[in-house]
């Protein structure tokens, strides 16, 4: 089993095509409130970003299901995957219902400790409290795309994605500013969409698998809602993913309160290039995706030695794609924020922290790559210790930056090469020393 250059594109793309749609409801929420207030705007960013460190717990766990399914994929026992889908996505809502009722309680409390504008709090705790019930069906969503990532079939993921932004457009739209008959709820009407928007995914996902898959070869038929010993398995693998998602959103969390405390004004411009930064990231979140599914494809059909020859490959795609793409956002960028905002107050001198943002992409890519080449051969726990290290950098290098120097926004931004960075040298060191990638898991 080799795969080339064609082989990569065609298991990648259709995540790409996906991620850019579920990036483009980011994009529409942000364009939206936007023309609400620099209020609505920020809390969207800070609302968003402590949303988004909750869904990780899922796409977190899901990301150590993916690597099983992909393992069990390779190795031919496809009658085994349905087991492994049925018990993460039980423990998975258990654990989405746990979250809400834990938000309701403490989400105010926390974040009064973190936001010190209080109008930017409640509009914050407006966004928070409606958008976390989307955490069930979003749990639901990402083991789907665990499962069709895993046996490499991931065209579903693009139609599914149109599927999620069609209701939050029109959702967003009505609930926001109070058109289409629905009532005016501002921020609030923004989280109700992007729930009902998720539950629509859940349900096309349930749909396609009973309509157009064969479900009995996988194993759907027989429903084991309880196996200890599988559930400690998968467990035991993807403990560390997801610590290692929650970990790294938490970390960017904790950017944007820094950025908070230098003003209202550079938390909202922050917000914007968070979003433009969407569009090329995705990128390379989407090649990573496909190197943790082919790497753990590959042990499984015994194909080893294909690894390293098939990350290269990837990485080069990275590159290949990212680089026109950066030139035409920053020849475009003017353009480009005019869909955010039209005050020019917001959007003077952002030009050299948007390059800053954008340069970023290009110390990234090996890094990503290689770690998620190493999380998918099943050294999960690895692959978090190895973050983690260039976390601890990160954490530092906006603490120094941000809160102790209060640097302008192009400095702040420059944070994220010294994380980038160090996940290049710490990955390329361990895959160049080690000799026997495969795990069995």
């Amino acid at each position: 089993m080799i795969y080339t250059y064609k082989n990569i594109w065609q298991v990648t793309a259709p995540i790409l095509i996906g991620l850019i749609i579920h990036q483009l409801i980011g994009i529409t929420d942000t364009v939206f409130l936007g023309h609400l207030s620099e209020i609505e705007l920020g809390a969207s960013a800070l609302g968003s970003v402590f949303y988004i460190v909750l869904f990780m717990l899922g796409h977190g766990f899901s990301t150590g299901v993916q690597i099983i399914i992909a393992r069990r994929h390779g190795e031919n026992k496809n009658h085994k995957i349905a087991a492994v889908f049925y018990q993460s996505t039980f423990f998975l809502i258990t654990t989405a219902i746990l979250i809400i009722a834990a938000t309701y309680l403490l989400s105010r409390p926390i974040l009064s400790l973190i936001i010190s504008s209080p109008k930017i709090l409640e509009a914050t705790i407006a966004y928070v409290n409606p958008r976390v019930w989307g955490l069930i069906f979003a749990f639901i969503m990402v083991n789907f795309r665990a499962f069709f990532v895993g046996i490499t079939q991931t065209k579903v993921l693009t139609f599914n994605a149109i599927v999620m932004l069609v209701t939050n457009v029109v959702l967003d739209y009505g609930m926001i500013f109070g058109n289409l008959g629905m009532p005016m709820l501002g921020i609030a009407g923004s989280a109700y969409a992007s729930v009902i928007s998720e539950a629509a995914s859940a349900i096309f996902f349930i749909s396609y698998l009973l309509m157009r898959m064969d479900w009995k070869k996988f194993g759907f038929n027989k429903i084991v809602w309880m196996n200890k010993h599988l559930f400690r398995d998968i467990f035991d693998l993807s403990f560390w993913t997801t610590m290692q998602s929650v970990i790294g959103l938490a970390t960017w969390l904790f950017f944007l309160i820094a950025i908070e405390n230098l003003g209202e004004k550079e938390l909202a411009v922050s917000n914007i290039l968070r979003s433009i930064s969407s569009l090329i990231f995705m990128i390379i979140n989407a090649l990573a995706a496909t190197a943790n599914s082919l790497t753990s494809n590959l042990i499984g059909s015994g194909n080893s030695k294909e690894i390293l020859p098939t990350a290269r490959r990837i990485i080069q795609l990275a590159y290949l794609i990212g680089i026109p793409t950066i030139f035409l956002l920053i020849i475009g960028y003017q353009q480009i924020l005019s869909v955010y905002t039209s005050d020019a107050n917001l959007t003077a001198g952002i030009f050299t922290p948007y390059v800053m943002m954008l340069s970023s992409y290009l110390t990234l890519v090996p890094g990503m790559v290689w770690l998620s080449v190493i999380s998918g051969s099943g050294r999960t726990k690895l692959g978090m210790n190895l973050e983690l290290l260039c976390l601890v950098l990160y954490v530092f290098s906006v603490w120094y930056i941000v809160l102790y120097s209060r640097a302008n926004l192009t400095w702040c931004w420059s944070c994220e090469h010294y994380y980038n960075i160090p996940l290049w040298f710490v990955t390329y060191r361990y895959l160049k020393k080690i000799r026997h990638l495969s795990v069995k898991i």
